[in-house]
């Protein structure tokens, strides 16, 4: 199972989600409108949720940015539970 570590940032919109592996092989990935799903299932995932406006992979991390109006509360578990399936 792999662990998650949720991070404030300096953006209150975005939270970074630190794993105990890499996020993605080779280079970075983002993931948001009009982005092919078939690049980045992990990203179009996440992206999927309600509320979240964009998704960057890079290294051992996944940086959510989310709508104003959307609550980490209710957010973020929900985006450890993406990462947690995707990499089970």
């Amino acid at each position: 199972m792999v662990d998650v570590t949720p991070e404030a940032t300096p953006n209150p919109n975005a939270l970074k989600f630190t794993l105990d592996r890499p996020s993605v092989e080779g280079r970075s990935q983002t993931f948001r409108a009009g982005s092919d799903p078939a690049e980045s299932p992990l990203g179009a995932q996440i992206f999927a949720l309600d509320g979240v406006t964009n998704v960057f992979m890079v290294s051992n991390f996944v940086s959510v940015t989310k709508e104003d109006d959307v609550s980490w509360d209710e957010l973020a578990p929900q985006v450890i539970e993406c990462l947690k399936a995707h990499f089970a």
